[in-house]
Parts: structure tokens; C-alpha cells; sequence
């Protein structure tokens, strides 16, 4: 693969693909590249029991919503595929699979170079582009602590990207580090199975599921929340390191409750810090944790109480979650063996990785300094990161608003540039 094109798009994910849509409505040359194949990241690292945690409603794609008869439930993994195939049979872009970008830096003679290689081995090839962009998305790398090395061989250890099912899992209890949604999750499916699960449980906020007759994600979407510009939203641009609050979609959608979680046997702990080899240490952060978190939840419900008041709606009446357990005490530490702990589920994120690009383009933090998009790099554009614009553009909701944007401003520059290489509709 080699030669010109007016614009690369990197990331065959459903941003990429989405700019790649409204590229092509334009008329706009380009190449989607993409190291595995299309939007595999929703087959290939998710679990079994795997649903939406936002209402159908929220999946929405250039030319292709969703249509099923269930806008208020929860797709599985499965049906979140199916979804997305149905929108590439209708949409068939310039897409290269198994080709993954290694290397892109300004071209000489205006424009990039970007360096591409066949994912299962090859040649490397130059293609030059006078745009591109990046739609790697923000969780690219999954994230395993140093001390985890120093975890004894005999205990089975996996990143939440690699868990599928209880039954993968060797006998015995199970840790599970983080409380994100994925870890929230993972240790609500190991709980479910009967497996012995102890949860180092994290900052993360939760939300209600249903409040006041709706799904929670419904009152915020009828607020405006995913639609506010990260820059006006309370507590501005720091929003972008906001972890997404746990709930799940699962069987039609409920709560999750860690507190419950205890109550029925599940070992909950502060934030797991080290390990000696034969035994974790934990920090004493457990019940600050668990207040903050239900502080969130109940926050969120005020929040739709004063919305339904001001717009003088007709709903249920507000209530507030009341803890059903309190920690007696906070374990610091736990031996492994005594335990019986043979498995670790390594649930705390991801990291980016841009080291191939080779631009200005990064702030401090290692983070793309870009407005809707569009960074101050001339020709380099991002798409498809979490809060890049606002709350909905780490989500289906948000990604076309997003991607029309982005292919928007890409268009007029590609046909500032190259004026043949942007087809004239009509």
C-alpha cells in the first residue's frame, strides 16, 4: 500500500467509521485503517453477559439509528454487533483491515507521511495524505500495575479486556480490582455465577437506573447534560478525568449495589496499593468510597427533582438511596492462600498510546490539545475520545455530532488544498 490520498482516517471503530461516512457523502478521497477489522473491539473485549449501559435509544450512527422494538432496553453484546453489521452492509467504506499505522510525521513537502504495516507481518509501505485522522479512541492500552509482578506465578491473571465468563476462571475466589463500570460489572457476573468474589473498589460514582418513572440517562439526555460542551460543563475542562458512574443494563437494567453486594457475601475492600507476594495491601478507603458514591447517586436524583420541578412535569415522588451495610472494619491487608484467591481481574482502564505520531500536538499530560476535534496541528484531527466535546462523545449518543464536525472541517480543508479532489454534488 503506498501512494497519495487526501485523507487517512486511523481507526476502523465506529468513529473512524462514522467520519469516514460523511467523508464519503462529500465526495472526499480517503482510506479507513484499521489493525484488526471493523469495530472489533466490541466482540473482541467484551464479556459473555456484556450489555449496554445506556437505552437503546442513545445508538445512533450517520444514516443508521437505532430501530428495534425495545428504544428504552439494553442491547447485548451480541445485539450491539448485529446492530453495527446492519450499518456496514448498507455503508461500505474504503476500509484496510489488518494494516496498522506504525508511524506518521509531516511530510517534506507539506502534508504526512504515515508508515503502515500488515498487522500479521510484511512490508512496511508510506502512504502520504494531506489529512488525517486519529480515531484510535482513549483505551488503547489496558493498564496493569507494577506490583502485579509480584503476584505469586500460581494465581491466573487477566485484564478485564480478556474476561469472557466465570467459567474461564480456575476454581476458587476471585479478585476483582476496580469499580468502574467494567469492574462493577465483572464482579456483579462472578457474584451472579456463586463465585467467591473480593472487590477492591475504587472512586468511581454510581447512578440510579430508573428514577421517578424513566431511565436516569433519559432524564439527563431531556437536561441537556451529554449535550453540554465540556468547557461550560460544571467543573469544566477536569471533567475529562471524571470515571463514568456503574450501573448495568443487564436483565432490563437495575442498579448496582455494592452495599448488597456485601450483604450477600461479596469481600468488599479499600484500594488495593501493593502486594508482598503472599499477601495485598489495601488502603482504608472503603468507606469514603462507598459514602461518595452513593453522594453521587442521590446528587443526581436532586438534580432531576429540581428539572421535573421546574418544568412542572408529572412523576412519581423523588425517594433516596439509605445504605443497606456499613464496613464493620477495613482489612488492610489479605492473605492470598487463606483467601483461597486463584484468579485476578485487573479492571482499572486504559492508557493512550500516541508515541506513533510524531506532531505538537499533546499537552502535558500526554493528552491531544484539540477543540471539537480538530487539534492545533494543521491537517491533524481526533475523534472518538471520551469528553472530547462533551459527555456524549465517548458514546454512541455523541459520536455523529462528532464525527459530522470533524468530516466537516476536514472537507473544506482537503478542498482548499487539492479542489479536484473534493467531488462538486449537483
Amino acid at each position: 500500500m503506498s501512494g497519495h490520498v487526501s485523507v487517512a482516517v486511523v481507526g476502523g471503530g465506529q468513529a473512524g467509521l462514522a467520519v469516514s461516512w460523511y467523508l464519503t457523502e462529500s465526495g472526499v478521497d480517503h482510506v479507513v485503517l484499521e489493525a484488526h477489522t471493523p469495530m472489533h473491539h466490541w466482540s473482541d473485549t467484551r464479556w459473555d453477559a456484556f450489555t449496554l449501559v445506556t437505552p437503546n435509544w442513545h445508538c445512533r450512527l450517520p444514516g443508521h439509528a437505532y430501530d428495534g422494538d425495545d428504544p428504552d432496553g439494553f442491547m447485548t453484546r451480541d445485539e450491539v454487533v448485529a446492530w453495527l453489521d446492519r450499518w456496514l452492509e448498507d455503508f461500505h467504506p474504503p476500509l484496510r483491515t489488518h494494516t496498522r499505522a506504525t508511524r506518521l510525521k509531516h511530510a517534506p513537502a507539506g502534508g504526512w507521511e504515515l508508515t503502515v504495516e500488515p498487522t500479521g507481518g510484511g512490508t512496511a509501505e508510506v502512504l502520504t495524505c494531506d489529512e488525517v485522522v486519529v480515531a484510535t479512541g482513549g483505551y488503547q492500552v489496558p493498564i496493569i500495575p507494577p506490583y502485579a509482578a509480584r503476584i505469586p506465578a500460581g494465581i491466573e491473571q487477566l485484564h478485564s479486556a480478556q474476561y469472557r465468563n466465570p467459567d474461564q476462571l480456575r476454581p476458587g475466589a476471585v479478585l476483582v480490582v476496580g469499580t468502574g463500570q467494567s469492574g462493577a460489572q465483572i464482579a456483579e457476573d462472578l457474584h451472579l455465577a456463586g463465585r467467591t468474589v473480593h472487590l477492591a473498589v475504587g472512586g468511581a460514582p454510581r447512578v440510579a437506573r430508573f428514577y421517578r418513572g424513566r431511565d436516569v440517562m433519559t432524564w439527563l439526555a431531556d437536561m441537556g447534560l451529554y449535550d453540554t460542551p465540556v468547557a461550560q460543563y460544571p467543573g469544566g475542562a477536569p471533567a475529562r478525568e471524571k470515571t463514568n458512574h456503574y450501573v448495568t443494563g443487564r436483565d432490563g437494567g437495575r442498579d448496582i449495589d455494592l452495599r448488597a453486594f456485601a450483604r450477600e457475601g461479596m469481600q468488599l475492600h479499600g484500594q488495593l496499593v501493593d502486594c508482598d507476594g503472599a499477601g495485598l495491601r489495601f488502603a482504608p478507603t472503603l468507606t469514603a468510597a462507598l459514602d461518595g458514591a452513593d453522594a453521587v447517586y442521590n446528587s443526581i436524583c436532586t438534580d432531576i427533582d429540581r428539572y421535573i420541578e421546574r418544568e412542572g412535569l408529572d412523576a412519581p415522588p423523588p425517594s433516596r438511596y439509605e445504605p443497606v451495610w456499613e464496613p464493620a472494619d477495613e482489612a488492610t491487608e489479605v492473605d492470598l492462600a487463606s483467601a483461597g484467591i486463584t484468579s485476578v481481574v485487573w479492571a482499572i482502564g486504559y492508557r493512550p498510546d500516541w508515541s506513533w505520531i510524531e506532531a505538537s500536538a499533546f499537552d502535558g499530560a500526554g493528552r491531544p490539545m484539540q477543540t471539537r476535534g480538530i487539534s492545533e496541528v494543521p491537517g491533524l484531527s481526533f475523534i472518538g475520545l471520551p469528553w472530547m466535546h462533551t459527555w456524549g462523545s465517548g458514546r454512541f449518543l455523541g459520536v455523529d455530532t462528532d464525527a459530522r464536525h470533524v468530516a466537516d472541517v476536514v472537507a473544506r480543508r482537503v478542498g482548499s488544498v487539492g479542489g479536484l479532489r473534493l467531488a462538486v454534488s449537483g
